[in-house]
């Protein structure tokens, strides 16, 4: 009976669903930021695959089925720009200025920190990408050679770091403005950051949403370059 459960294409799936479902309710229960439901989700897939003895492999049968989600979501992204469109155009020097600095400060402080440490090409070029959603990510990495689960995880971290913080270091900077602070988070924590911009504020939430759009865009032309 369990063997045919594991065997099952919808066991990752369920299990996936599950842990996320369980991580809003914590974090919502709790109230505390530092309690990110995909942090959460992760940690709580991680000790049933652990306690069970559950291979990776049976996970991921229902798990690629959300991986197949990623190619439509890059499409999505593009209707979220129009969408914006009258911000857009209302911010678009700084919108544009914002992501510009953002992601040459996201890329270069990568390349320096991996050459500082002596890493191969290949894990160099898994990380560039970590500041976009997950869907530009791994695109980017696979086709400058990179390992797809480093990228993937590199993302995870600098999404959650950028949710968790956000607020934080809007206050430590000073940052009042609305427009910078959405283009900020945006820029740098992708899709989970902008979940928390729309928390934070309507206008923050807008830009962070424009604010990954352009960033991935601008961050899959540079690593071309590059």
């Amino acid at each position: 009976m369990i063997n045919a459960i594991l065997d099952s294409s919808f066991f990752g799936l369920v299990l996936t669903c599950t842990a996320w479902c369980l991580g809003c309710w914590i974090q919502k229960r709790t109230g505390l930021f530092l309690l990110n439901p995909l942090v959460i989700a992760v940690a709580l897939i991680l000790v049933v695959l652990v306690a069970f003895d559950i291979p990776y492999s049976d996970y991921n049968q229902g798990g690629a089925i959300v991986t197949l989600m990623l190619g439509p979501v890059t499409g999505v992204l593009a209707l979220n720009i129009y969408h914006q469109r009258t911000l857009l155009k209302e911010y678009f020097f700084p919108v544009l200025a914002g992501c510009l600095a953002g992601v040459l400060s996201s890329v270069a402080s990568i390349l320096l920190l991996c050459r500082l440490l002596a890493m191969d090409s290949a894990i160099t070029a898994s990380l560039l990408p970590k500041s976009v959603t997950t869907a530009i990510a791994v695109a980017i990495s696979g086709a400058s050679g990179g390992i797809q689960s480093i990228t993937v995880a590199a993302v995870l971290v600098a999404g959650a770091v950028g949710s968790i913080f956000a607020p934080l270091f809007a206050r430590l900077f000073y940052i009042t403005d609305p427009v910078a602070e959405g283009i900020a988070i945006g820029a740098c924590s992708h899709a989970l950051g902008t979940a928390k911009a729309m928390e934070i504020g309507q206008l923050q939430g807008a830009m962070s949403s424009i604010s990954l759009c352009i960033c991935g865009i601008m961050t899959s032309l540079l690593v071309l370059i590059l």
